[in-house]
């Protein structure tokens, strides 16, 4: 499947490793993969930032995110970190617990979600839905768009964005 990505949709998928790397994530997830979409100076970029996504915005809501399920998961084991937070900080110092070290190698291969390779899979419906031979950047956005259940597109709705609307202006990108 991958000799018929375009260099721009390669590029998208070696991208996402840095950024989930960046963001200290075991797996790569959509939001990985959409982070890369923006940093593409792409037609299917541009879309995206219309809407106001924007690598700043997206991390931003993304670590937000992250964070919130993170002492959701916490709570349900009756684990309060803010409590944790604060024990930590009043032995060790403001700040110990930011900037943690990762337990994989720095470079290393940092495996895609199920959800990232059914995106990717995806993407190939998504070409031969449209009629076109290659796999580009555009068909990886319409696949997260088509998913509909990653961190991704939560980011996407909750800046209140409608997922068909921006999958009609991609395809329109696509096809000019």
């Amino acid at each position: 499947m991958f000799e018929r990505f375009t260099p721009e949709a390669r590029a998208t998928v070696v991208r996402a490793q840095t950024e989930a790397r960046d963001l200290r994530s075991e797996r790569i997830g959509t939001e990985h993969l959409l982070l890369a979409l923006l940093r593409q100076g792409t037609p299917t970029a541009a879309v995206l930032g219309r809407h106001g996504l924007s690598p700043e915005t997206v991390t931003a809501a993304v670590t937000g995110l992250t964070d919130d399920l993170d002492a959701d998961a916490l709570g349900t084991l009756g684990i309060d970190l803010d409590a944790v937070r604060e024990r930590v900080e009043s032995a060790f110092g403001p700040g110990a617990l930011d900037d943690r070290p990762s337990g994989r190698r720095r470079g290393g291969h940092i495996p895609f979600s199920p959800r990232a390779k059914k995106v990717l899979e995806l993407s190939l419906r998504e070409t031969i839905a449209m009629r076109q031979r290659t796999i580009t950047d555009g068909h990886i956005a319409l696949s997260l768009i088509r998913e509909g259940q990653g961190l991704a597109m939560r980011v996407v709705a909750d800046r209140g964005i409608d997922g068909r609307q921006l999958a009609g202006e991609i395809r329109v990108a696509l096809l000019s």
